[in-house]
């Protein structure tokens, strides 16, 4: 009768939920008790046991339910029940999302002359800032550790009295302490490099920097419009050539273009007087670019909000080969935006590292492309061409470049007139679900000296829902040889990667998959499935924090901005089923974890979908959050259904 009784619980579970993971038995739970048992066994992050007191607190500190599970279209009659007055639905999925800035956390901050060794304040008694240390330590939060990540690395912490672990490097009288060892140690050493140069940032403010090449390109465009209108017109011989006034042989219209046909072994086309280096007269060849093997690597995808420095550095201690910043937009980038110019810093592990810029022109992407060319160090540049966002995808950009491929093809020719790094793009298989556009582009993009193609096997249309096409990425990496394709999507384990790899695709690249279990890079270089533990996940979070704390800084602010950034990650890092709980191996990328209790606390407590679970996790690294802090993921946690 037990063994019956076994058998149908094990049906059951099998058949359980369409898009669930299936888990052994023992470990398969409700709602209400998975709930109970993980508020019952909270330890607040202090180590002591929650009491009714700190629920109350919680409860007040994350008032924002967790977001509800992704409803079913409803008849157009009633789909305009509570919606907009004018009958048009509300799209998206962060409309009215709470937002709350760093700077609200702080009451009063310290005043930066009194932090750098108490030096005469340039604002005198117009400063708003506090200069009685006594003052600003009566309201300053308490401290979160004994230990700061900064001091011990480096030697010295810069934010002095204001840093949330200030004791393990404040004198008696308030004085900050330095370790001279670790400061020699660390003495010429640059950390984090592409910071954006204050008299850069001036002069693209004050539209004072030159893009001479990009001139040079722009021309040749309007030169070649000109050509078309006049072939238009039926003057198709004045359009190619220009007779000399004297009366002698055609020439060329323009001297750019003369120097875009120069070849190595023909004469330079202007007179010159003593010796001329060739970077003068003739434009870089691709054979004399920076070379970058993208031949079978573990490439991390540039991921918008998530794909920041510290979880990169999290991921390159895992394994990761290639890193790609997030997704700049190229007009903010040419205004000088302090924000969008951090997204392209540069950490000293990637060793092969690039960035990712979206933009819909040709004359505003080509000199983003030089302006980067000459002022950062980047291993490449990608342009972003499956973004699928609406906001991106109406202007022309994104997706949108894809259906509009003269536009396209003048972008990636500009780019690559000005970059002396290869130039890679990352694309989807189309706007629309049923009407693949990539295998067209493809052919195209080979003969516009592309040095490697992304696919995503989706369409625009799709976003994250259905499995990725690896069929069609497989079609398209034939049409691509000899240009390297990494195909993209649905990749969460080895297996997953030795069947994307069985394609003929030259690498793969993994999104989603890194952020619900960084570790993938080592299962797949060791060709195991990790059972890894919940103390050691912790770990990894812990690394995050402090990776965290050394970005965005040690004071509130950068604990604030570390701990909103972790919660990002875990609205990911929650999909994660342990190895050992599963009734089959792997975890599918599209199967939602049902309710189950874990082999410890932490572990169920990992498992939560539960936004103030999330804020519990990061308040045993990062302290108690502030009474006025709110939270809400910016990636519902429904994309896997």
């Amino acid at each position: 009768m037990e063994k019956a009784a076994e058998e149908t619980v094990k049906k059951t579970t099998d058949v359980a939920v369409k898009g669930e993971a299936a888990l052994k038995p023992q470990f398969l739970t409700t709602k209400d008790k998975f709930h109970g048992f993980v508020d019952s066994g909270w330890q607040g992050p202090k180590g002591g046991k929650a009491s009714d007191g700190d629920k109350v607190e919680e409860t007040k500190a994350t008032p924002v339910e967790e977001p509800e599970t992704k409803k079913l279209k409803l008849d157009p009659e009633e789909g305009n029940k509570g919606g907009k007055p004018d009958g048009k639905r509300i799209r998206g999925q962060n409309k009215s999302r709470p937002h709350m800035k760093h700077t609200a956390y702080d009451e009063k901050r310290l005043c930066l002359s009194v932090i750098q060794d108490n030096r005469e304040c340039p604002f005198g008694d117009k400063c708003h800032f506090h200069h009685s240390v006594a003052e600003y330590l009566a309201t300053k939060p308490a401290d979160i550790g004994e230990s700061c990540y900064l001091y011990d690395t480096y030697g010295k912490c810069g934010y002095g009295l204001c840093c949330r672990f200030a004791m393990a490097h404040t004198t008696p009288d308030f004085k900050t302490m330095v370790n001279a060892e670790l400061i020699k140690a660390n003495e010429g050493r640059t950390a984090v490099r592409n910071s954006l140069d204050k008299d850069l940032q001036i002069r693209l403010r004050k539209r004072s920097v030159t893009f001479d090449k990009s001139a040079e390109y722009l021309e040749i465009l309007s030169n070649n419009k000109d050509k078309k209108e006049q072939q238009g017109n039926g003057d198709a011989r004045a359009a190619e050539v220009s007779t000399d006034p004297t009366g002698g042989e055609p020439r060329a219209s323009t001297e750019a273009e003369a120097q875009l046909q120069a070849s190595p072994d023909k004469q330079p086309p202007v007179k010159t007087v003593g010796p001329l280096t060739d970077v003068d007269v003739i434009k870089l060849r691709l054979c004399e670019k920076k070379q970058v093997d993208f031949q079978d690597k573990l490439y991390l995808a540039p991921l918008t909000t998530c794909g920041n420095l510290p979880f990169r550095r999290v991921c390159k201690r895992f394994g990761a080969d290639i890193t790609c910043g997030e997704m700049a937009m190229c007009t903010n980038l040419l205004q000088g935006q302090q924000s969008e110019w951090a997204l392209l810093k540069r950490h000293e592990s990637e060793d092969v590292f690039g960035v990712q810029v979206e933009g819909c022109f040709p004359d505003t992407m080509t000199r983003c492309a030089e302006l980067i060319n000459s002022n950062i160090d980047v291993d490449f540049v990608d342009i972003n061409s499956g973004c699928p966002i609406d906001l991106v995808y109406k202007k022309g950009g994104g997706c949108g470049l894809m259906t509009r491929t003269k536009k396209f093809e003048q972008i990636i020719k500009g780019m690559n007139y000005v970059l002396d790094v290869p130039l890679t793009v990352k694309i989807r298989t189309g706007v629309q679900e049923k009407c693949n556009l990539a295998h067209k582009l493809i052919t195209e993009m080979k003969k516009w000296d592309v040095s490697m193609i992304t696919l995503h096997g989706r369409s625009k249309e799709q976003r994250y829902t259905k499995l990725a096409d690896w069929d069609y990425i497989n079609t398209c990496s034939k049409l691509a040889s000899p240009v390297p394709l990494y195909g993209n999507g649905d990749i969460l384990s080895y297996e997953d990667a030795m069947k994307a790899r069985e394609t003929g695709v030259s690498g793969i690249m993994i999104a989603r998959g890194a952020l619900i279990k960084p570790w993938i890079f080592t299962e797949i270089k060791e060709g195991r499935h990790w059972d890894i533990s919940s103390n050691e996940r912790l770990d990894v979070l812990r690394d995050f924090s402090n990776f965290g704390l050394e970005h965005w800084g040690s004071d509130t602010r950068g604990v604030e901005k570390t701990r909103t950034f972790m919660l990002e990650w875990l609205s990911f890092m929650c999909r994660y089923i342990p190895v050992g709980l599963l009734e089959r191996v792997p975890q599918k990328i599209n199967e939602r974890p049902p309710y189950y209790l874990g082999r410890n606390y932490l572990e169920s407590l990992m498992a939560s979908q539960h936004v103030g679970d999330w804020v519990r996790i990061s308040e045993m690294l990062l302290g108690p959050v502030p009474k006025n802090f709110i939270f809400l993921p910016k990636h519902k946690a429904n994309a896997y259904k």
